[in-house]
């Protein structure tokens, strides 16, 4: 049996292939040759020119442009827009909306409606990078800060006041720039999936990105392209003398007084306007699943997918104010500060709670020790020098930078992966997701369709049979359907087919596929005889004829033979004038599984990572490519999930348990999404069809896949630009790797809070004394310069999804706080030995437990970041500087101040009254930290060893709730019925079961 392999983007033979050992390429032909002549010599033509090249990048075609130039002076205005332009309200001029359909708008009057109206896009406005600096100043542990800052300044410390304020600048620049260096890249790559749209401007065809459109630009519609606005059709692309016809149209609905809408559908088609222009798919819109019919005066809305015909439209609305656009704005309206906002808001919250707590306990000794409020003034032994040290110590001004810098830093690791990340959210849901609904083709398989020797009937031309094969497929050679560019890109092994389409064929009438009737029908004539041509699920296309049962059960087994061999079939079937149908035979295709899918699949089982394939093919065709990557058979097709009897916790518990799902629609996508989080299962969706956009809303991450539909790509959180399954267990690695950093960095922290205020507050209460404010506020300074670089840590990702496992995070931050204070401590109790303790030669007591402090402290990253990495070079480095710099502090004796007399008092013996600290007792130091690290780290590592508590805190997965699960199935099987008796004049709603698909069918 001969083979001859397709590439779905290539054509025959293409030999260049990507780092997945797929193939890629791109047509190389001037599109221009085949916009004039026969439909059919341009197909016979491309049939016979197309040949593989390089696929240029969609960036690359023609160079971004700038927006609006403003005034360097006017930094708070936005560009692109008239000040004060609210774009999703603004409302478009009648005038505006009067374009000549040949001429097209000038050029001259592009910019000017721009202004007004706004890029057409609905990304979010481009944000003021000033105003952007000024958010890092906001937020409850931020504004605590502040308030230190004026506390500083209210006791003159100005050391304090300005070390204080580079804190806050320093990690506000910082953040700042980290963010915006990420953003720049994850933008970069973003104009490789920008939308294009095809205008009439200057009276010539031009392409341009969608977002430069503007309303009353005349743009062409047709099939397989996404509409790039919202368009009111104005007449079919091959009749633009109906024009004069579109504006009576107009001019008459001007006139008319608006028309209450009434129950009857049957009255509103009748409004319709000529024949249907176009087929647009509404699915993501509206839910419907066959394509909605559009006619002269209809509108065409953003981002549906034109499904059949040509035609051209006037934009009467930018993408803010369109239809998707305004509902994406009352989505954008209800402000949800997400799951990582929360849980950041809640670490803040708890540690000012904490630190009100230790400031209260502080002056409870201080009373005690008979201490003023706010002098001596040089002197940080009074009441409000102790609320100015325990505010710098116990608000970690750094968490919200870092934490938010770090994940804008990882979506810049994940863009060089080709992921974009929509929002940075994300990144978080993506590192916990336990449950991946994959589609098969092009993510588990190569989307590379083998055409294998086709099934034909007896006494049937097999020249004949392809020929009818390619005529009831899509001729629009700019944006084939993947099956329909195969089909007839096969037509170069059979030479005499292509001879039968060069013998004067006309299409008639072309229906696309829909997922009713399932297949794709074509009326063409030739030599005066009208062909009827078919093709589709074989099921379909054996129901059109009327074949013996012979002949019928020949066919059925010849299809059921090709799914066990995990083959996709297509009937093909013609029908001559009024002559009953003729069953020609079956064309056989196979995808074959990527070559590193089965061994991605086998890495995500082991990352704690559940795939389910979801695929429209046959049970069959699926449970054998299940076979082969080795996924597991546990395949139903969704008729057994829909109308299979199953209801509550046992349709829950078939698709929990379910490998896969056969012959599935959008609807049946979003149903098993729903079902699976209602288990308490984190679940990503992958999907790149205009259909799958409800579904990839509704997971809690929503992945468009390579080459996935503009709508698609706008409802997803991220867009992958390089296919197939690794390329999306490698982001989960990725994104796992982040939300360890962020993990470690908030341990960290919160073990800092709790070190310094356990040893302050009680050394205050104990002996009256404390770290003197200006050594605290170089400590707050250190602990922020020292973990800057936390966000490129060479971090390891868990061999299971994670979670933030709070009480987790709170039992062992607290502890390694406490073993700090306790090291502190000793160090401290040991100065109050005759012998010195730990000082040799001579030695300063504040400059000493400045350095134990900032070494110990800084060496902490080190362990809560974990054993399994090596530490990056620009960590590592980071944390040496500041060692240095607190080494430096010691020996020399900065900022060490007067002795302070403790209770009991410490031997004066060793004390060196200007500070300096000997070389020998900073080694001694140096030592003590060591060993004080190696304790603490020996005592993590047996901590996260510990069952329960590497558990606590973890959301029970696979939750069953069985009385809701079946009170919310059987709710669903309900339906408000409207009686009204017109006799009577009484009308009542009533409870009733709701019909069935087959009910509401007949």
């Amino acid at each position: 049996m001969s083979i001859i392999e397709f590439d779905l983007e290539n054509g025959l033979g293409g030999e260049k292939k990507d780092g997945a050992g797929s193939q890629r390429g791109h047509s190389i032909y001037d599109q221009n040759q085949f916009d004039t002549g026969d439909e059919y010599q341009n197909l016979v033509r491309y049939i016979s020119n197309y040949r593989e090249g390089r696929r240029k990048s969609v960036a690359s075609i023609s160079p971004d442009d700038d927006a609006v130039k403003k005034p360097w002076w006017k930094f708070w205005a936005k560009k692109g827009a008239a000040p004060g332009m609210d774009q999703s309200t603004f409302e478009v001029p009648d005038d505006w909306l009067i374009t000549e359909l040949q001429q097209g708008l000038r050029t001259s009057e592009v910019e000017g409606r721009r202004r007004r109206s706004g890029w057409n896009e609905l990304t979010t406005e481009k944000e003021n990078m000033f105003l952007k600096f000024l958010s890092y100043f906001t937020g409850p542990i931020l504004y605590v800060m502040e308030i230190a800052v004026l506390l500083a300044a209210g006791l003159q410390d100005w050391i304090d006041f300005g070390v204080i304020i580079a804190i806050l600048l320093l990690n506000a620049g910082v953040g700042w720039y980290q963010e915006k260096q990420a953003a720049d890249v994850v933008a970069s790559l973003k104009g490789d999936i920008a939308l294009r749209a095809t205008v009439v401007r200057d009276g010539t065809e031009q392409d341009i990105k969608a977002r430069e459109l503007v309303p009353g630009d005349i743009v062409i519609i047709e099939e397989g392209q996404v509409v790039p606005a919202d368009a009111r059709l104005i007449c079919a692309y091959d009749q633009p003398e109906a024009f004069d016809e579109y504006k009576q149209l107009m001019a008459e609905e001007v006139g008319e007084e608006p028309i209450e809408k009434k129950g009857d559908e049957d009255e509103e088609e009748d409004r319709h306007h000529g024949v249907s222009l176009v087929a647009t798919d509404q699915s993501a819109i509206t839910g419907e699943s066959l394509a909605v019919d559009k006619y002269m005066g209809d509108t065409c809305y953003y981002t549906t997918g034109c499904k059949r015909g040509k035609a051209y439209g006037i934009v009467i609305a930018n993408a803010r104010a369109s239809f998707v656009g305004r509902t994406a704005t009352l989505v954008q309206g209800a402000k949800d500060q997400g799951h990582f906002k929360a849980i950041m808001n809640s670490i803040g919250t708890a540690l000012l709670v904490v630190v009100v707590l230790w400031i209260l306990i502080s002056w409870i000794g201080a009373f005690f020790h008979n201490l003023n409020i706010a002098t001596p003034m040089h002197s940080s032994n009074n009441l409000l020098h102790y609320v100015l040290i325990l505010l710098i110590v116990g608000v970690p001004v750094g968490l919200p930078v870092v934490t938010t810098t770090t994940l804008a830093v990882g979506a810049a690791y994940l863009a060089k992966e080709k992921a974009i990340v929509q929002k940075l959210t994300a990144i978080e849901s993506l590192a916990g997701v336990d449950v991946l609904c994959s589609d098969k083709t092009g993510t588990l398989t190569a989307n590379q369709l083998s055409i294998r020797e086709p099934f034909v009937s007896e006494d049937v031309d097999v020249n004949w049979m392809m020929a009818v094969a390619a005529l009831a497929s899509s001729h629009n050679i700019k944006s084939l359907d993947p099956i329909d560019k195969v089909t007839i890109l096969t037509l170069k092994r059979y030479p005499k087919a292509r001879e039968i389409l060069e013998q004067g064929w006309k299409t008639e009438k072309y229906t696309p596929f829909d997922p009713v009737s399932k297949r794709i029908t074509a009326v063409c004539v030739c030599d005066g005889v009208r062909y009827t041509c078919a093709k589709g699920a074989p099921k379909a296309i054996l129901s059109l004829s009327n074949c013996s049962e012979e002949v019928a059960a020949l066919f059925r087994s010849k299809a059921a033979e090709f799914a066990r061999r995990g083959f996709r079939s297509l009937g093909v079937a013609v029908q001559k004038n009024d002559e009953p149908w003729d069953l020609l035979g079956m064309l056989s295709m196979f995808d074959p599984p990527r070559e590193d899918t089965a061994q991605t699949i086998a890495e995500a089982q082991i990352l704690g990572l559940q795939v389910k394939m979801l695929t429209g093919d046959a049970i069959a065709i699926a449970k054998e490519t299940c076979k082969m990557l080795a996924l597991g058979t546990k395949v139903y097709n969704s008729d057994r999930l829909i109308h299979g009897g199953l209801s509550g916790t046992t349709q829950h518990d078939l698709v929990e348990r379910a490998d896969g799902f056969a012959e599935v629609f959008p609807e049946h996508k979003y149903q098993v999404v729903e079902m699976i989080q209602q288990r308490g299962h984190l679940t990503a969706m992958t999907g790149d069809g205009v259909n799958d956009a409800p579904s990839l809303k509704k997971s809690d991450c929503g992945i468009a896949v390579e080459g996935a539909s503009e709508a698609a790509q706008a409802a997803a959180d991220i867009v992958f630009l390089a296919p197939g399954l690794s390329t999306i267990v490698s982001a989960i690695k990725i994104a796992r790797q982040i939300f360890q950093r962020m993990k470690a960095y908030i341990q960290y922290r919160i073990a800092l809070c709790f070190h310094l205020e356990i040893y302050l507050v009680t050394s205050m209460v104990a002996i009256n004394e404390t770290v003197r404010v200006d050594l605290i506020v170089f400590l707050a300074l250190f602990a922020d310069l020292a973990t800057i670089a936390v966000a490129y840590d060479n971090a390891h990702y868990e061999q299971r999804p994670v979670e933030w496992q709070l009480p987790k995070i709170w039992i062992i931050s607290v502890m390694l706080g406490v073993l700090l204070a306790i090291a502190t401590w000793i160090l401290r109790g040991a100065l109050f030995l005759p012998s010195g303790g730990f000082i040799q030669n001579f030695g300063n007591v504040q400059e000493i437990l400045f350095l134990e402090i900032s070494l110990t402290e800084n060496w902490l990253i080190f362990v809560t970041r974990g054993g399994q990495t090596y530490p990056s070079l620009q960590l590592v480095g980071a944390i040496f500087g500041v060692d240095v710099l607190s080494t430096l502090f010691c020996i020399f004796g900065w900022l060490s101040g007067p002795s302070y007399q403790t209770t009991p008092p410490t031997p004066e013996r060793w004390i060196n009254n200007n500070g300096r600290t000997s070389v020998v007792t900073v080694v001694v130091v140096w030592c003590y930290s060591i060993g004080v690290t190696i304790v603490i780290a020996i005592v993590y590592y047996l901590m996260n060893r510990i069952s329960w508590l590497d558990n606590l805190g973890r959301k029970k997965r696979s939750r069953q709730d069985t009385s809701m699960e079946n009170i919310l199935s059987h709710l669903s099987k309900v339906a408000i019925e409207h009686e009204k008796d017109e006799s009577k004049g009484i009308s009542r709603f009533h409870l009733a079961s709701k019909a069935t698909e087959a009910e509401m069918d007949e």
